[in-house]
């Protein structure tokens, strides 16, 4: 899986600052901060206490090296006097007094480090403070000795909004750029953002449009206008006959890009630096050398995508041949990578099923494995760039199950036609049943706004804290990890939308979904094709079949729905990253008079103990399975038994 370093090594340079020679990965890390002991000195068992680090590495890419050709615009970036492009990305490091060699790297979400909500059951906002003891949540992650990084790559943060990467810009080239927005309420005139400056503020340089639905032809109705505030804004101002969720639209010609594929390479640059740079310009190096002997790169969301990019691109591979991270896991992606290396590109764009849907962050090819666009007759995956240099890592694919409605989730698993396409040897798929795309560690079933169904609160962290356990172990002592989880047409849990639900009353499945389609780059993008589309199929109770069914599901008081449809707003279309929750009948008359064919929650637990008792055997069961480990499942049982299990 490894590849032999090149006998190539960084020159050694004394206090951290001094500059590197050309060519090296990061030619300066910058230490702004240190703590030790960090998170007010709590300690993580053997492991001991924490120390933090937040710093600043500068890379210096050569254009003319191979691995760097992939990097859109590079060579016309400027150069230093080594002919190098530089770039500076904020880095932030936390790691146990004896770690265990393992390198972590999450790749933050809009500037935003999202893996202690998941895994360890902290707010966003501990997650992103780490230095209060609470802020570290559970401390799963330190406990298990791991170091943990996070490296700024997205170019378009704003100063103080999280950690990001400043990147060379080109000064003077112009070139097409477009913004959608929808405002959710009726406001007018509203204030805009441009992602990159106007090169012209004449409004009739620009064209704005309106539509209520992504599909729908783009009008400028009588009353639809905007002005230039200034380069990065405008005011639009809204005709009527639109409510809030209308799409708007501008299309201008923007002026002085930054090169944003360097943040891709930010990521596999600082990562390879910080694994193998031997000096104390490391500071993960000890005693002449590092101290990590192994990494894995983690991505949420937006950063799974990022994570799933960085392998396409072949970025898994430093400039000296070695491989960046061993093991994967790119984190509810979908089928989905981003819109980072281009000219004018917004990485923060995200196709859902409203907006930003014709944005090129979810085109072909979908899949690890090497197939043949049914549509343009490509061949193209996920893995051919790795596998010519061999430094395909060892990878595990999570998603909700909303990424199956929202995100072309089943295109993981399916080729262009909708025939099931098998996972190559270093790849598993897994799906946690009924699992919306991100709720939060407490959620509970709350009514949201706009949409039909109350939000669901089934949370992937412990099955996300099992399979990492379970990654470190393929890829340290090559145990083969659990299976794969995923709908799929072989066994018969994927298929068709259409008559996918029993009749249960008050279910509003109307087969939405967002599509997959092929869009053809333009002013505007263009539709020339639209890919089938495969989804989970359900047992009688209108759960899942397929994936990592949590005892929430396997013991279920609910019907838990990925998708929860919009109401009362003229986009008919889903509630963005929400999934949904219709409750059994209490009783057996109560259902029988709804002609709910569900049985109620008395016919299936008779008195609580029941229920604590068919948790706990689903908890036992996932053990076995390696899905849950042995404290969740504890944990869980005991909340069923005091009745806290959330619902």
């Amino acid at each position: 899986m490894t590849r032999m370093p090149r006998a190539v090594a960084l020159a050694m340079l004394g206090c951290g600052l001094a500059a590197g020679r050309a060519g090296a990965e990061v030619t300066r890390f910058e230490t702004v901060a240190a703590e030790k002991p960090a998170l007010q000195g709590r300690s993580f068992g053997e492991r001991g206490q924490a120390e933090k680090i937040t710093g600043r590495a500068t890379i210096a890419l050569d254009p003319t090296d191979p691995h760097n050709a992939i990097i859109a615009d590079l060579a016309l970036a400027p150069r230093n006097a080594e002919g190098r492009v530089e770039a500076t990305a904020d880095v932030v490091l936390l790691r146990p007094e004896r770690p265990n060699g393992l390198l972590l790297v999450e790749i933050p979400n809009r500037g935003r480090k999202l893996i202690g909500p998941l895994v360890e059951g902290s707010s966003t906002a501990a997650s992103g403070r780490l230095d209060q003891a609470g802020d570290a949540g559970r401390g799963f992650l330190l406990s298990r000795g791991y170091t943990l990084a996070w490296i700024g790559w997205q170019g378009d943060i704003a100063p103080g909004a999280g950690m990001g990467i400043r990147l060379p810009v080109l000064s003077g080239i112009t070139g097409p750029s477009r913004e959608e927005w929808s405002f959710e309420t009726t406001q007018s005139p509203v204030e805009a953002p441009l992602t990159w400056p106007a090169a012209d503020l004449a409004p009739e340089k620009a064209r704005l449009t309106v539509r209520a639905k992504p599909d729908d032809p783009r009008t400028t109705p009588p009353g639809l206008s905007f002005r230039f505030l200034d380069p990065t804004r405008i005011a639009i101002t809204r005709p009527e006959g639109f409510d809030g969720s209308a799409l708007y639209e501008l299309s201008y010609t923007a002026r002085d890009p930054a090169v944003m594929g360097m943040g891709l390479a930010a990521i596999r640059d600082v990562a390879t630096f910080l694994r193998h740079d031997a000096s104390d310009r490391n500071p993960l190096a000890a005693n002449g050398r590092s101290t990590i002997d192994r990494a894995v790169g983690f991505g949420i969301s937006q950063s799974g995508r990022v994570l799933r990019d960085l392998l396409y691109l072949g970025l898994n591979e430093d400039e000296r041949g070695r491989i960046v991270f061993d093991g994967m896991m790119p984190h509810i992606a979908g089928s989905r990578r981003s819109f980072t290396n281009a000219r004018f590109a917004q990485p923060g764009r995200n196709p859902g099923p409203h907006l930003d849907r014709y944005y090129p962050a979810d085109q072909f090819p979908f899949a690890y494995e090497t197939t043949t666009d049914a549509l343009t007759g490509r061949r193209d995956g996920l893995l051919l760039r790795c596998r010519s240099s061999n430094t395909c890592p060892l990878l595990m694919h999570v998603d909700s199950e909303y990424e199956l409605w929202g995100s072309r989730g089943a295109l993981v698993t399916t080729d262009t036609r909708g025939a099931d396409l098998a996972q190559p040897p270093e790849v598993r798929v897994y799906m946690v049943t009924g699992a919306p795309h991100f709720a939060d560690p407490d959620a509970r079933t709350a009514s949201v706004p706009g949409c039909a169904l109350p939000a669901s609160p089934v949370h992937a962290g412990a099955a996300s804290r099992a399979l990492l356990v379970a990654l470190e172990g393929w890829i340290t002592d090559r145990v083969a990890p659990p299976p794969s989880r995923y709908p799929s047409r072989a066994d018969g849990t994927l298929g068709q939308p259409a008559h996918l639900y029993p009749p249960i009353p008050g279910l509003p499945y109307a087969g939405l979904y967002n599509p997959a389609q092929w869009v053809e780059p333009g002013d505007p993008p263009v539709v020339r094709g639209t890919y089938p589309l495969l989804l989970p199929k359900v047992d009688p109770d209108g759960n899942t079949l397929a994936g990592i069914r949590l005892p929430l599901i396997e013991a279920p008081r609910a019907t838990y729905t990925a998708w929860n449809p919009t109401r009362g707003v003229a986009a008919d279309t889903l509630c963005n990253q929400k999934g949904g929750v219709l409750p059994f009948a209490a009783t057996k008359a109560e259902a029988q008079a709804a002609r709910d064919p569900r049985p109620s929650l008395e016919e299936r637990y008779p008195d609580p103990d029941a229920y604590a008792a068919a948790v706990r055997a689903a908890a036992e069961r996932m053990v076995a399975e390696r899905t849950l480990l042995p404290a969740d499942a504890e944990e869980m049982a005991k909340a069923a038994a005091e009745g806290r299990l959330a619902r």
